[in-house]
């Protein structure tokens, strides 16, 4: 054998071996990726149940403080902002000031004993202390996963197939203000 053709079989077997390497890394930021779409759906998935439960909680605290008009519309308003909202940032934005005037919504509740004791009141303040904890949990998976692919596309070498096939890093679902990282108060 030529020493012509081990360097032709050493530069064969690098090759392949650099080919391997960028469709494993590939494959790894796709799935990556999707983990990162699985739990953002996880999170909508959990939201929506928030959003749809929000009309009922509504519609029962109206039926008991008539007069609080401007805090109704404000929760619609705010409902109906967060529904439309799209992108991780945005929707960050209109959930925080969702979870914001439901806690106005639950002090309104307070002040009303006969609301406080009504058996559909009840169910709905625990699905929503339910929903606001699954969401808790949804939003630290989503970050999680968003954690490890944007670590996976920013490494090196990893970097270079991600700037090839077009892998960015994606955003967190973060709350900006500090007020509305806490969840809107149910408890009576």
């Amino acid at each position: 054998m030529g020493s012509g053709l081990i360097v032709l079989i050493v530069v064969v077997v690098i090759a392949v071996l650099l080919i391997l390497w960028f469709l494993a890394t590939y494959n790894s930021l796709i799935s990556m990726r999707n983990y990162v779409k699985n739990a953002w759906a996880q999170i909508d998935v959990q939201l929506k149940r928030r959003h749809d439960l929000i009309p009922n909680l509504v519609e029962t605290v109206k039926g008991y403080a008539k007069h609080e008009s401007g805090t109704f519309e404000a929760v619609t308003k705010a409902r109906t902002s967060a529904m439309q909202a799209n992108g991780v940032d945005a929707k960050a934005k209109a959930e925080g000031e969702l979870s914001g005037v439901l806690s106005r919504l639950m002090m309104v509740a307070e002040a009303y004993p006969e609301l406080k004791a009504n058996q559909n009141f009840m169910q709905l303040q625990e699905e929503l202390t339910s929903t606001e904890n699954k969401i808790s949990f949804a939003r630290q998976a989503y970050n999680d996963q968003v954690m490890h692919y944007n670590t996976r596309v920013q490494i090196i070498p990893a970097n270079i197939v991600a700037g090839i096939g077009g892998f960015t890093a994606m955003d967190l679902f973060e709350l900006k203000d500090v007020a509305q990282r806490e969840a809107p108060q149910v408890k009576f």
